[in-house]
């Protein structure tokens, strides 16, 4: 599920969208109201419940075979994502729309590599939305290759080290992480996380 030439998609749980309207999300870090949409090819960082945390990793031109071969492993294509144990289910049997909206009322959002488009005033589809269908069969038909952990955080650490391309998205619900185990009398270890641009 891509969008076409001239188009943008938003994807949601919610098939009764008329209208798109500007707003200040919860979570967000920018004070500005925007519509939130994708383009072609961040639209698979969004084949997900909305909630799902994942940890999503491709291959860019600066990449290294020893990154690749570490992260992607052997026959792992492009791309690799990422998804907990625990939202396996929900992969399965969520319901997801996709909306198509008119690319030029959006422009590109996130430094240095834009991690979505964003339009300051409302939108109104291009028509009704599409069911996207089956979330693993997206996954398999577009050679995505989907790990299934019991932690995100070890993959998250690997991946924000290395030499590919990465977004990590609603990372809060993740399991917390697992620290290693220490003698008492240790000081507790520094654990610093980087955290790419808002998607």
């Amino acid at each position: 599920m891509r969008p076409a030439p001239g188009e943008v998609l938003h994807f949601s749980e919610d098939p009764t969208i008329t209208r798109f309207v500007p707003h200040v999300a919860r979570t967000a870090r920018q004070s500005e109201a925007y519509v939130w949409a994708v383009d072609s090819g961040r639209a698979p960082d969004y084949w997900f419940p909305r909630q799902c945390p994942r940890a999503m990793a491709w291959t860019v031109p600066g990449t290294s075979a020893a990154d690749r071969a570490r992260v992607l492993g052997p026959g792992g294509g492009e791309r690799v994502h990422a998804i907990e144990y625990d939202w396996l289910d929900r992969l399965r049997t969520t319901e997801l729309f996709a909306y198509r909206l008119p690319a030029g009322a959006f422009r590109p959002f996130g430094e240095p590599v834009p991690s979505a488009v964003v339009a300051t005033g409302p939108v109104v589809p291009l028509g009704p939305p599409e069911p996207v269908g089956d979330l693993l069969k997206l996954h398999r038909d577009a050679g995505i290759q989907l790990r299934v952990l019991d932690n995100l955080w070890g993959f998250w650490d690997e991946v924000i080290t290395s030499t590919l391309g990465f977004s990590g998205i609603r990372l809060r619900n993740a399991k917390p992480a697992r620290e290693p185990a220490r003698e008492p009398a240790q000081a507790p270890p520094v654990r610093r996380r980087l955290t790419p641009p808002p998607a």
